[in-house]
C-alpha cells in the first residue's frame, strides 16, 4: 500500500479507515490527525453507514506495529500537541456508526486511545500495549484517562500509566476488553464476523443505543434524552419490521427509519 495520510474507503454501509505510514510504525503526524478529523466528518454526514473499521498497514515491518502513537517530531513544533491530539479519539468515539478496531500489531502511546475510542476491538495474538506518558513527563489529557478507566478499570489503568510497562495482549484479554483475541490466520475472519453481526442489527437503534451507552459511561446521564430516543424507536419502522420478522420467523429487513 502507498504510504501517506489515512485512507478512507466506503463500500455500502461499511467505512474502512487505514493508517498507512508503515515505515514510521504508523506514527501519526499532524497531517494524519487533520486528515482523520476530515474523514470523521465525512462519515458522520453519511447516514447510510453502520460500521467503521479502523485498520493499519503493517507491511514491511519486522515487528508489526498498529501505531506508535503521535509522531514525536510534532512535540518540537508545538509543545501543546498532546492537547490537540485529544480531539481525534474524542471525535472517533462520537461517530454515529459502530466502530471496530482491527488491531493487527502492537500499539503505543496516544494510539492506544484510538483503540479505546472504538466500540469493539479484534486483536491478533503475540503483540503488546504500552502507555509511556508518565515516563515522558506527560500528564495525559482528561478524556483519555476517562476512556482508560471506563474500559480497563482503575487498577489496570494505573498499571498502564504509572508503571509504563509493555502489556501483552494476552494479559489484557482477562479484562474482557477484546471482542476477540485470535491467531493471525483467524484474524480477518474474526473481524468480518463482527462486521456481519453489526450489519444485521437495526441501524437506528444501533446508533442511538451506542450514543446513550457512551453518554452514561462518560457520566452524562440524561434521562429525558434517553426516554425520547426510546420513544422514537418504539414508533420506528425498524421496530415494526423487527416485531414482524420475529413473529414470522424470518430475517428482518431494516431500513434505518
Amino acid at each position: 500500500m502507498t504510504e501517506g495520510t489515512p485512507l478512507l474507503d466506503i463500500t455500502g454501509s461499511i467505512a474502512t479507515l487505514t493508517l498507512r505510514r508503515s515505515s514510521l510504525r504508523n506514527s501519526l503526524t499532524d497531517d494524519d490527525l487533520h486528515t482523520l478529523l476530515t474523514h470523521f466528518e465525512a462519515i458522520n454526514r453519511n447516514n447510510t453507514l453502520q460500521v467503521v473499521v479502523l485498520r493499519a498497514d503493517t507491511s514491511g515491518q519486522k515487528q508489526a506495529v498498529f501505531s506508535a502513537g503521535y509522531n514525536v517530531d510534532g512535540f518540537d513544533n508545538d509543545p501543546m500537541a498532546p492537547l490537540f491530539f485529544e480531539k481525534i479519539p474524542e471525535a472517533l468515539e462520537r461517530l454515529h456508526p459502530v466502530t471496530i478496531c482491527a488491531l493487527n500489531g502492537s500499539v503505543y502511546g496516544g494510539a492506544t486511545d484510538l483503540v479505546l475510542a472504538c466500540d469493539f476491538t479484534v486483536a491478533q495474538r503475540g503483540f503488546a500495549w504500552r502507555m509511556p506518558a508518565a515516563a515522558l513527563g506527560l500528564h495525559y489529557y482528561p478524556s483519555g484517562l476517562r476512556r482508560y478507566v471506563s474500559r480497563f478499570g482503575l487498577q489496570a489503568s494505573k498499571r498502564a500509566f504509572l508503571l509504563g510497562q509493555s502489556m501483552p495482549y494476552e494479559s489484557l484479554d482477562t479484562l474482557g476488553f477484546f471482542e476477540a483475541l485470535v491467531e493471525a490466520d483467524a484474524f480477518e475472519g474474526a473481524v468480518q464476523n463482527l462486521v456481519n453481526t453489526l450489519l444485521n442489527m437495526a441501524p437506528l437503534a444501533l446508533a442511538q443505543t451506542k450514543k446513550s451507552l457512551n453518554e452514561i459511561a462518560a457520566g452524562l446521564y440524561n434521562e429525558p434524552a434517553l426516554k425520547e430516543r426510546s420513544r422514537q424507536s418504539v414508533h420506528s419502522q425498524d421496530f415494526a419490521e423487527g416485531r414482524g420478522a420475529f413473529t414470522e420467523r424470518r430475517t428482518p429487513k431494516f431500513t434505518g427509519t
